[in-house]
Protein backbone atom coordinates (compact mmCIF):
# COMPACT_ATOMS: atom_id res chain seq x y z
CA UNK A 1 0.00 0.00 0.00
CA UNK A 2 1.02 3.64 -0.45
CA UNK A 3 1.87 5.95 2.47
CA UNK A 4 3.01 9.58 2.63
CA UNK A 5 6.12 9.63 4.80
CA UNK A 6 7.61 12.87 6.04
CA UNK A 7 11.35 13.09 6.64
CA UNK A 8 11.58 16.87 7.08
CA UNK A 9 9.64 20.00 6.28
CA UNK A 10 9.02 19.86 2.53
CA UNK A 11 10.41 16.34 2.26
CA UNK A 12 7.46 13.98 1.86
CA UNK A 13 7.90 10.74 -0.05
CA UNK A 14 5.26 8.35 -1.30
CA UNK A 15 6.43 4.89 -0.31
CA UNK A 16 5.15 1.34 -0.63
CA UNK A 17 4.80 -0.62 2.60
CA UNK A 18 3.01 -3.77 3.68
CA UNK A 19 -0.64 -3.53 4.69
CA UNK A 20 -0.65 -3.84 8.51
CA UNK A 21 -1.71 -7.17 9.96
CA UNK A 22 -4.24 -7.03 12.77
CA UNK A 23 -4.67 -8.92 16.05
CA UNK A 24 -7.87 -10.43 17.40
CA UNK A 25 -8.81 -7.12 19.06
CA UNK A 26 -8.07 -4.74 16.18
CA UNK A 27 -9.59 -3.65 12.89
CA UNK A 28 -8.19 -2.66 9.51
CA UNK A 29 -9.63 0.42 7.83
CA UNK A 30 -9.35 1.46 4.21
CA UNK A 31 -8.83 5.21 4.39
CA UNK A 32 -11.22 7.30 2.30
CA UNK A 33 -10.34 10.85 3.36
CA UNK A 34 -7.46 12.31 5.39
CA UNK A 35 -6.93 15.97 6.20
CA UNK A 36 -3.70 17.92 6.41
CA UNK A 37 -3.52 19.70 9.76
CA UNK A 38 -1.62 22.95 10.21
CA UNK A 39 0.28 21.23 13.02
CA UNK A 40 1.64 18.84 10.38
CA UNK A 41 3.45 21.85 8.89
CA UNK A 42 5.00 23.36 12.05
CA UNK A 43 8.72 22.84 11.47
CA UNK A 44 9.79 22.54 15.12
CA UNK A 45 6.90 20.17 15.87
CA UNK A 46 7.30 17.73 12.98
CA UNK A 47 11.08 17.60 13.23
CA UNK A 48 10.72 16.15 16.73
CA UNK A 49 8.62 13.31 15.27
CA UNK A 50 10.17 12.69 11.86
CA UNK A 51 10.35 10.37 10.09
CA UNK A 52 6.65 9.54 10.25
CA UNK A 53 3.64 8.84 8.09
CA UNK A 54 1.81 12.14 8.40
CA UNK A 55 -1.86 12.75 9.02
CA UNK A 56 -4.27 12.21 11.88
CA UNK A 57 -7.62 13.50 10.60
CA UNK A 58 -9.22 10.56 8.84
CA UNK A 59 -12.25 8.47 8.06
CA UNK A 60 -12.69 5.24 6.16
CA UNK A 61 -14.39 1.88 5.86
CA UNK A 62 -13.73 -1.27 7.89
CA UNK A 63 -12.30 -4.02 5.67
CA UNK A 64 -11.09 -6.56 8.25
CA UNK A 65 -11.82 -7.27 11.92
CA UNK A 66 -10.24 -9.39 14.63
CA UNK A 67 -12.26 -12.32 15.95
CA UNK A 68 -12.83 -10.64 19.33
CA UNK A 69 -14.27 -7.45 17.84
CA UNK A 70 -18.02 -7.24 18.38
CA UNK A 71 -18.90 -3.56 18.11
CA UNK A 72 -17.83 -3.14 14.48
CA UNK A 73 -18.28 -5.15 11.31
CA UNK A 74 -16.80 -5.17 7.83
CA UNK A 75 -18.37 -2.38 5.81
CA UNK A 76 -18.85 0.04 8.71
CA UNK A 77 -17.97 3.64 7.89
CA UNK A 78 -15.86 5.04 10.73
CA UNK A 79 -13.96 7.97 12.18
CA UNK A 80 -10.81 7.09 14.12
CA UNK A 81 -9.06 9.32 16.62
CA UNK A 82 -5.31 8.83 16.50
CA UNK A 83 -5.14 9.02 20.31
CA UNK A 84 -7.39 7.31 22.84
CA UNK A 85 -7.38 7.35 26.65
CA UNK A 86 -7.47 4.44 29.07
CA UNK A 87 -10.71 5.77 30.67
CA UNK A 88 -9.63 4.54 34.12
CA UNK A 89 -6.69 6.67 35.36
CA UNK A 90 -7.20 9.76 37.52
CA UNK A 91 -6.80 12.07 34.54
CA UNK A 92 -9.52 10.23 32.63
CA UNK A 93 -11.82 10.08 35.64
CA UNK A 94 -11.57 13.87 35.86
CA UNK A 95 -12.10 14.36 32.14
CA UNK A 96 -8.50 15.40 31.41
CA UNK A 97 -8.13 12.80 28.69
CA UNK A 98 -5.15 14.36 26.88
CA UNK A 99 -3.07 14.09 30.07
CA UNK A 100 -3.61 10.31 30.16
CA UNK A 101 -0.38 8.38 29.56
CA UNK A 102 -2.23 5.88 27.38
CA UNK A 103 -3.72 8.72 25.32
CA UNK A 104 -0.28 10.18 24.65
CA UNK A 105 1.28 6.84 23.71
CA UNK A 106 -1.58 5.59 21.55
CA UNK A 107 -1.60 5.96 17.76
CA UNK A 108 -2.98 4.58 14.54
CA UNK A 109 -0.64 2.52 12.40
CA UNK A 110 1.13 3.68 10.28
CA UNK A 111 -0.51 7.14 10.14
CA UNK A 112 -3.40 8.99 8.54
CA UNK A 113 -2.17 9.53 4.99
CA UNK A 114 -2.01 5.86 4.10
CA UNK A 115 -4.23 3.61 2.04
CA UNK A 116 -4.92 1.40 5.05
CA UNK A 117 -4.58 1.91 8.81
CA UNK A 118 -4.62 -0.51 11.71
CA UNK A 119 -6.73 0.61 14.66
CA UNK A 120 -5.29 -0.71 17.94
CA UNK A 121 -7.63 -2.01 20.65
CA UNK A 122 -7.56 1.11 22.86
CA UNK A 123 -8.35 3.42 19.93
CA UNK A 124 -11.07 1.07 18.76
CA UNK A 125 -12.78 0.87 22.15
CA UNK A 126 -12.40 4.43 23.34
CA UNK A 127 -12.46 6.79 20.35
CA UNK A 128 -13.60 5.16 17.12
CA UNK A 129 -17.07 6.21 15.97
CA UNK A 130 -19.46 4.87 13.36
CA UNK A 131 -20.51 7.49 10.82
CA UNK A 132 -24.23 8.04 10.26
CA UNK A 133 -25.45 7.64 6.69
CA UNK A 134 -25.87 11.42 6.26
CA UNK A 135 -22.17 12.07 6.94
CA UNK A 136 -19.71 11.81 4.05
CA UNK A 137 -16.17 10.55 4.47
CA UNK A 138 -14.99 14.15 4.07
CA UNK A 139 -17.30 15.23 6.89
CA UNK A 140 -15.99 12.34 8.97
CA UNK A 141 -12.41 13.46 8.48
CA UNK A 142 -13.32 16.81 10.06
CA UNK A 143 -14.45 15.28 13.36
CA UNK A 144 -11.02 15.42 15.02
CA UNK A 145 -10.27 19.09 14.27
CA UNK A 146 -13.84 20.18 15.03
CA UNK A 147 -13.55 18.35 18.36
CA UNK A 148 -10.52 20.51 19.18
CA UNK A 149 -12.68 23.60 18.76
CA UNK A 150 -15.49 22.04 20.81
CA UNK A 151 -13.08 21.39 23.66
CA UNK A 152 -11.60 24.89 23.49
CA UNK A 153 -14.98 26.59 23.83
CA UNK A 154 -15.89 24.22 26.64
CA UNK A 155 -12.74 25.22 28.53
CA UNK A 156 -13.40 28.89 27.84
CA UNK A 157 -16.96 28.56 29.19
CA UNK A 158 -18.41 30.49 26.28
CA UNK A 159 -21.80 32.06 27.05
CA UNK A 160 -24.56 33.60 24.94
CA UNK A 161 -23.80 37.27 24.46
CA UNK A 162 -20.01 36.93 24.54
CA UNK A 163 -17.77 39.03 22.33
CA UNK A 164 -15.29 36.69 20.65
CA UNK A 165 -12.15 37.44 18.64
CA UNK A 166 -10.59 34.76 16.45
CA UNK A 167 -6.96 35.65 15.80
CA UNK A 168 -5.97 33.75 12.64
CA UNK A 169 -8.52 32.60 10.06
CA UNK A 170 -7.13 29.41 8.62
CA UNK A 171 -9.29 26.30 8.76
CA UNK A 172 -9.39 26.15 12.56
CA UNK A 173 -10.02 29.88 12.81
CA UNK A 174 -13.00 29.46 10.50
CA UNK A 175 -14.36 26.59 12.60
CA UNK A 176 -13.90 28.71 15.72
CA UNK A 177 -15.85 31.54 14.09
CA UNK A 178 -18.66 29.17 13.09
CA UNK A 179 -18.93 27.54 16.51
CA UNK A 180 -18.67 30.84 18.40
CA UNK A 181 -21.83 32.00 16.64
CA UNK A 182 -23.48 28.62 17.18
CA UNK A 183 -22.75 28.79 20.91
CA UNK A 184 -24.40 32.21 21.10
CA UNK A 185 -21.66 34.82 20.78
CA UNK A 186 -23.19 38.23 20.14
CA UNK A 187 -20.19 39.61 18.27
CA UNK A 188 -17.53 37.56 16.49
CA UNK A 189 -14.52 39.35 15.01
CA UNK A 190 -12.03 37.58 12.76
CA UNK A 191 -8.47 38.80 12.29
CA UNK A 192 -6.07 37.83 9.50
CA UNK A 193 -4.19 39.39 6.60
CA UNK A 194 -5.37 37.17 3.72
CA UNK A 195 -8.39 38.59 1.90
CA UNK A 196 -9.62 35.13 0.90
CA UNK A 197 -9.74 34.05 4.53
CA UNK A 198 -11.28 37.31 5.72
CA UNK A 199 -14.05 36.92 3.15
CA UNK A 200 -14.65 33.28 4.07
CA UNK A 201 -14.93 34.22 7.75
CA UNK A 202 -17.85 36.50 6.92
CA UNK A 203 -19.48 33.59 5.09
CA UNK A 204 -18.92 31.42 8.17
CA UNK A 205 -20.63 33.86 10.51
CA UNK A 206 -18.13 36.55 11.54
CA UNK A 207 -19.80 39.88 12.21
CA UNK A 208 -16.60 41.81 11.45
CA UNK A 209 -13.21 41.00 9.93
CA UNK A 210 -10.05 43.03 10.33
CA UNK A 211 -6.78 42.99 8.40
CA UNK A 212 -3.99 43.33 10.94
CA UNK A 213 -1.54 44.57 8.29
CA UNK A 214 -3.68 47.50 7.17
CA UNK A 215 -5.90 48.34 10.14
CA UNK A 216 -5.43 49.35 13.77
CA UNK A 217 -7.03 46.20 15.16
CA UNK A 218 -7.06 47.23 18.82
CA UNK A 219 -8.67 50.56 18.01
CA UNK A 220 -11.26 48.97 15.73
CA UNK A 221 -12.23 46.34 18.30
CA UNK A 222 -12.59 49.05 20.93
CA UNK A 223 -14.96 50.90 18.59
CA UNK A 224 -16.97 47.80 17.74
CA UNK A 225 -17.37 46.80 21.41
CA UNK A 226 -17.90 50.32 22.80
CA UNK A 227 -14.48 50.17 24.52
CA UNK A 228 -15.26 46.84 26.22
CA UNK A 229 -12.95 44.60 24.08
CA UNK A 230 -13.36 40.79 23.91
CA UNK A 231 -14.66 38.28 26.44
CA UNK A 232 -12.75 35.52 24.62
CA UNK A 233 -9.72 35.91 22.36
CA UNK A 234 -8.71 32.72 20.54
CA UNK A 235 -5.04 32.83 19.54
CA UNK A 236 -4.53 30.63 16.51
CA UNK A 237 -0.86 31.27 15.61
CA UNK A 238 1.60 29.57 17.95
CA UNK A 239 3.86 32.57 18.45
CA UNK A 240 4.69 34.84 21.37
CA UNK A 241 3.87 37.84 19.18
CA UNK A 242 0.36 36.53 18.56
CA UNK A 243 -0.18 35.81 22.26
CA UNK A 244 0.94 39.29 23.26
CA UNK A 245 -1.29 40.77 20.58
CA UNK A 246 -4.19 38.72 21.89
CA UNK A 247 -3.62 39.96 25.44
CA UNK A 248 -4.12 43.52 24.20
CA UNK A 249 -7.59 42.61 22.99
CA UNK A 250 -8.99 40.87 26.09
CA UNK A 251 -11.61 42.63 28.18
CA UNK A 252 -11.33 42.88 31.94
CA UNK A 253 -12.51 39.56 33.30
CA UNK A 254 -11.96 37.99 29.88
CA UNK A 255 -10.13 34.93 28.64
CA UNK A 256 -7.18 34.37 26.34
CA UNK A 257 -7.46 30.95 24.73
CA UNK A 258 -4.18 29.41 23.55
CA UNK A 259 -5.20 27.17 20.66
CA UNK A 260 -1.77 26.26 19.24
CA UNK A 261 1.52 25.34 20.94
CA UNK A 262 4.64 27.44 20.80
CA UNK A 263 8.15 26.02 20.39
CA UNK A 264 9.46 24.50 23.63
CA UNK A 265 11.99 27.27 24.23
CA UNK A 266 9.54 30.16 23.71
CA UNK A 267 8.94 32.32 26.79
CA UNK A 268 6.09 34.70 27.51
CA UNK A 269 6.63 37.75 29.71
CA UNK A 270 3.53 38.93 31.52
CA UNK A 271 2.75 41.45 34.24
CA UNK A 272 1.02 39.51 37.02
CA UNK A 273 -0.23 42.84 38.38
CA UNK A 274 -2.32 43.40 35.23
CA UNK A 275 -3.43 39.79 34.98
CA UNK A 276 -4.53 39.79 38.62
CA UNK A 277 -6.35 43.11 38.86
CA UNK A 278 -7.98 42.71 35.44
CA UNK A 279 -8.77 39.05 36.21
CA UNK A 280 -7.51 37.82 32.85
CA UNK A 281 -7.62 34.02 32.44
CA UNK A 282 -5.03 32.40 30.16
CA UNK A 283 -6.43 29.05 29.08
CA UNK A 284 -4.61 26.43 26.97
CA UNK A 285 -6.57 23.88 24.98
CA UNK A 286 -4.70 20.90 23.57
CA UNK A 287 -6.33 18.40 21.19
CA UNK A 288 -9.59 16.68 22.21
CA UNK A 289 -10.99 13.68 24.06
CA UNK A 290 -13.77 11.16 23.38
CA UNK A 291 -16.50 13.45 24.75
CA UNK A 292 -15.40 16.16 22.33
CA UNK A 293 -15.30 13.89 19.27
CA UNK A 294 -18.84 12.71 20.01
CA UNK A 295 -20.02 16.30 20.26
CA UNK A 296 -18.22 17.13 17.01
CA UNK A 297 -19.93 14.19 15.33
CA UNK A 298 -23.29 15.50 16.53
CA UNK A 299 -22.59 19.01 15.24
CA UNK A 300 -21.52 17.68 11.85
CA UNK A 301 -24.47 15.29 11.59
CA UNK A 302 -26.83 18.19 12.33
CA UNK A 303 -25.22 20.34 9.63
CA UNK A 304 -23.69 22.95 11.92
CA UNK A 305 -20.33 22.18 10.31
CA UNK A 306 -20.31 21.08 6.67
CA UNK A 307 -17.27 19.89 4.74
CA UNK A 308 -18.35 21.92 1.70
CA UNK A 309 -17.82 25.15 3.66
CA UNK A 310 -14.28 24.37 4.75
CA UNK A 311 -12.54 21.98 2.34
CA UNK A 312 -11.07 24.12 -0.42
CA UNK A 313 -8.63 21.71 -2.09
CA UNK A 314 -8.57 17.96 -2.67
CA UNK A 315 -5.53 15.89 -3.61
CA UNK A 316 -4.55 12.31 -4.35
CA UNK A 317 -2.00 10.66 -2.07
CA UNK A 318 0.65 11.06 -4.77
CA UNK A 319 0.27 14.83 -4.38
CA UNK A 320 0.48 14.97 -0.59
CA UNK A 321 3.48 17.32 -0.76
CA UNK A 322 1.40 19.82 -2.72
CA UNK A 323 -1.31 19.66 -0.06
CA UNK A 324 1.32 20.04 2.65
CA UNK A 325 2.91 23.11 1.07
CA UNK A 326 -0.45 24.73 0.37
CA UNK A 327 -1.35 24.31 4.05
CA UNK A 328 2.05 25.63 5.15
CA UNK A 329 1.80 28.70 2.91
CA UNK A 330 -1.48 29.75 4.58
CA UNK A 331 -2.82 31.62 1.58
CA UNK A 332 -6.00 31.20 -0.43
CA UNK A 333 -6.95 27.87 1.10
CA UNK A 334 -8.54 26.42 4.20
CA UNK A 335 -8.64 22.63 4.59
CA UNK A 336 -6.63 20.51 2.17
CA UNK A 337 -7.87 16.92 2.04
CA UNK A 338 -6.28 13.75 0.66
CA UNK A 339 -9.00 11.74 -1.07
CA UNK A 340 -8.64 8.02 -1.72
CA UNK A 341 -10.56 6.22 -4.44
Amino acid sequence: MKVAKLYDFGDIRIEEVEIPSISDDEILVKVKASGICSSDTMKWYIRKKAPLVIGHELSGIVVDIGKNVKEFKIGDRVFIHHHAPCMSCRYCQRGNFVMCETWRKSKIIPGGVAEYVKVPEVNLKNDTLKLPDNISFEDGALIEPVACSVKAFKKALIRPGDYVVALGLGFMGQVNVKLAKFYGAEIVIGIDKVKFRLDRAIENGADYVLNFETENVKEKIAQITNQYMADIVIVGPGTIEAINFGLELVAKGGKLLLFTPTPEDAKLEIKPFDIYFNEISIIPSYSAGPDDTREALRLISEGVIKAENFITHRFRIENTLDAFMMTANAGDSLKCMIIFD
